[in-house]
């Protein structure tokens, strides 16, 4: 007689069981049980069970470790049902058993029962933690893991979809087929199960049964491998087979305080920095024992004939040329997988794996460990802010809202199609605190650039008036988004000292950058937009009318000591429409280039750590093309070729001078010679440096008039060596200059002792140091 009623094996058919594992495996039955189990237990008193689930099969038996007897199984109430007697040695033992299945073709598979296994790799704790919003560790605990239970190599799968009916594993090991491997739904939500022979490289996704019925295919959450778009699957990989050479890297790091360093970034785009044809072989590495293919990725839409490069190939191609440039850190925009190239990255469906585009996670790994050989830093975009709405993504996940807000006047974001993460949720705030971390400790990132923050903070960002919703006090404010963001710091800063949290955040908002003990979001840098909006307004106008408008490139510094200011020319502002940077300038081709290299000299002298956009260097005069890539022809023209000399120039500059970067954030850093000469549209400041004997002089011409005798003000007598001349004519200018640099005279002037007598070159930048070893001509 069945040992199951007709109802509870159709719950398993239809995927709706609450508990498959009290069903599906090895199972003890007792004599003194139901007529069912009496008879399957036999007259000893106790018999041993094996019930399984196979769709495709039509015969099922039980492998025994042994002496490999087969125990065959009977199909019960459903043909693919099968349920059997084995022999009570075999069941006491909880040894793990094989089944033979056999398919109406006449196939025959051998493997392992999933059911066979029980773990505790979810835990008690691990359950209280995730509630509580604190798993620092999430990533060890959900997804795809390998592992090895009872002697038998498989991979441990475990899913948070609280709402959901029934789930299932399908992918590679089983065909796709939606049945075979239904997880066990555990507290707090989580769906867990082990498939022994599930392997390295494998493709799965989660079939997502809602209580209203629904059949959902979605990538896993915590994948960290996916398909490259459009395929969606997720991919089962080993994020720690790779073997970093970093340690001291990140043994200095957490020694230093970043923002005493010189800070210079070059901000990448990977997709579109630079091709190579589809022909190209892709490089791969020498020395892989369990290798998943790298297909190269053809570039959509303008360049089909090319591909993009690996990171692999990254590593020997764009490392370099940001080195050669003099940069300290290159920022990647974001990585993490995303299905639209047009995004840029900032549409995420898999937060926890690095974009297939370019390659598998170990090759990002050697990237970055690369970088830090080579002695560069690597910021990372993190979108903390907004989601992507598509089908395999956290939308809508296991059929009610679970990443994002219910309501879709919180959970909405207008402006970008995409949906908005409940900050309010434990779990989901665990979700993305965790992400963080993910991203410094497995792939020792060194910063990131949470991008959007304003969106987060404003509950009516984007939004017109009757499409958002008040917080409780009837303000605009997002204030569990701003206690995310505290407890998002504090946790980053505790467990990985010496990285960098940069906001990009455009408003008002007070103390961003400032710690959580005195009332900040405890970012350790913000990106000075204010400076970005008002310095661009300023050198897109024509000469002529800057003295008009003088308070765009002084005021700025009223407000820089309120943060950490970072300045930018970014991506932002070189796409929509808006032109390149060069493209922006006013004036023939000289002063178009003149006014770039004014520009920023102007960003390197003015305090703050520095963020530019690739191309840049290049002088491209379009704007950027996410499909294309920079221009390197352009160099073979000497204007172009120069001002890449000139930035590299620059960024060395300023990694020698102490006084320009030590103390950005010291108000004793810095201090106005002259900043209310507009008629001129001059100004002059000095930059110190924590020696107070160390300070550099820097004046600004921001007209194509050059001025003789222009004069400023000093604090010590002595010969003041000219550091750098943006008018230089290795840099294209027209070489006007103070023939190496000037002595003070004793003249006082803008309230300083000593002055100096100056030629200011046209749109030209200039800056000083005092030569404290350098005595007047008849001194000794």
């Amino acid at each position: 007689m069945p040992s199951l009623s007709p109802e509870q094996v159709e719950l398993v058919v239809q995927n709706r069981h609450p508990d498959p594992f009290s069903l599906l495996g090895c199972h003890r039955l007792l004599a003194s049980g139901s007529a069912s189990e009496v008879a399957l237990a036999g007259s000893g008193g106790e018999g041993w069970v094996v019930r399984t689930y196979l769709p495709q099969a039509v015969a099922v038996g039980v492998v025994t470790g042994d002496d490999g007897e087969d125990y065959p199984l009977t199909p019960r109430h459903h043909p693919h049902f099968f349920e059997g007697p084995i022999a009570a040695e075999l069941g006491r033992s909880g040894r793990p058993y094989q089944l033979r299945l056999e398919t109406a073709t006449g196939q025959q598979q051998i493997f392992y029962d999933p059911y066979g296994f029980r773990s505790d790799y979810w835990t008690d704790d691990d359950r209280t933690l995730f509630q509580a919003g604190k798993h620092l560790r999430l990533y060890d605990k959900l997804g795809a893991h390998p592992l090895t239970l009872e002697g038998i190599a498989g991979v441990y799968f475990a899913l948070w979809a609280p709402a959901a009916l029934g789930v299932s594993i399908i992918g590679d090991v089983n065909q796709w087929q939606g049945r075979q491997h239904q997880m066990q739904p555990t507290a707090a939500g989580i769906w867990i199960l082990f498939i022994p022979g599930c392997d390295l490289g494998d493709r799965y996704q989660y079939e997502v049964q809602t209580a209203q019925g629904q059949i959902y295919q979605k990538s896993d959450p915590v994948g960290f491998y996916h398909e490259v778009r459009p395929r969606t699957a997720s991919i089962v990989t080993d994020l720690d087979r790779y073997t970093w050479q970093d340690g001291d890297w990140l043994q200095q790091r957490g020694q230093r305080d970043p923002l005493s360093q010189p800070i210079a970034i070059y901000e990448v785009h990977l997709g579109s920095w630079r091709h190579t044809a589809t022909e190209d072989p892709p490089l791969l590495p020498s020395d892989r024992s369990t290798p998943i293919p790298f297909v190269p990725v053809p570039i959509s839409g303008y360049q089909p004939r090319s591909r993009f490069l690996s990171y692999r190939e990254l590593a020997h191609s764009l490392i370099p040329y940001v080195l050669e440039l003099g940069y300290t850190h290159v920022e990647l925009l974001p990585l993490a997988e995303h299905p639209f190239d047009g995004s840029w990255g900032y549409q995420v469906t898999g937060y926890y794996a690095p974009t297939s585009r370019f390659g598998d996670p170990e090759g990002l790994m050697y990237f970055i460990d690369q970088c830090h050989h080579q002695g560069l830093g690597v910021i990372l975009d993190w979108v903390p802010g907004h989601f992507a709405k598509d089908e395999h993504g956290l939308g809508d996940f296991d059929g009610t809202p679970l990443y994002e807000y219910a309501d879709p006047r919180k959970g909405q974001q207008p402006e970008w199609g995409t949906l908005v993460f409940d900050y309010d949720r434990p779990e989901v705030r665990n979700f993305l605190i965790a992400n963080a971390l993910f991203w410094f400790d497995k792939y020792h990132i060194d910063g990131i650039r949470v991008d959007a923050v304003a969106s987060m903070l404003y509950l009516d960002y984007g939004r017109k008036a009757g499409e958002w919703v008040t917080n409780q006090y009837g303000g605009r404010e997002n204030i569990e988004a701003a206690d995310f963001l505290r407890q998002l710091n504090q946790v980053l800063f505790s467990q990985f000292p010496g990285i960098l949290s940069i906001a990009e955040e455009s408003t008002v908002w007070p103390m961003v950058s400032w710690p959580t003990y005195v009332g900040g979001l405890g970012f350790n840098a913000k990106w000075n937009l204010g400076w970005t909006h008002d310095v661009l307004d300023y050198f897109t106008m024509e000469p002529g009318l800057r003295q008009f408008h003088h308070n765009n490139v002084t005021f700025p510094m009223w407000y820089h000591h309120s943060e950490n200011f970072m300045l930018v020319l970014s991506h932002d502002d070189v796409v929509r429409g808006q032109g390149s940077i060069l493209s922006k300038m006013p004036g023939d081709e000289w002063q178009k280039f003149a006014n770039v290299r004014c520009l920023c000299g102007f960003m390197y002298a003015h305090p703050g750590k520095k963020t530019l956009f690739m191309g840049l260097e290049l002088g491209q005069w379009e704007e950027w093309n996410v499909w294309g890539d920079l221009n390197q022809q352009l160099l073979k023209d000497p204007l172009h070729h120069q001002l890449k000399r000139f930035l590299q120039d620059l960024n060395h500059l300023y990694r020698s001078q102490p006084a320009l970067y030590s103390q950005d954030f010291q108000e004793s850093g810095f201090d106005w010679i002259d900043c209310s000469d507009n008629r001129h549209s001059v100004i002059s400041f000095l930059r110190r440096g924590a020696d107070p004997q160390d300070f550099g002089v820097v004046v600004c011409n921001f007209t194509p008039q050059p001025h003789a005798h222009y004069r400023i003000g000093v604090p010590e007598f002595g010969f003041y060596t000219e550091l750098f001349n943006s008018d230089a004519r290795e840099y294209g200018g027209s070489n006007m200059g103070n023939l190496g640099g000037k002595w003070a005279e004793e003249w006082p002037f803008h309230n300083h002792p000593y002055s100096l007598d100056l030629c200011l070159p046209p749109l030209g930048v200039l800056m000083f140091r005092l030569d404290r070893d350098r005595q007047p001509y008849g001194q000794d």
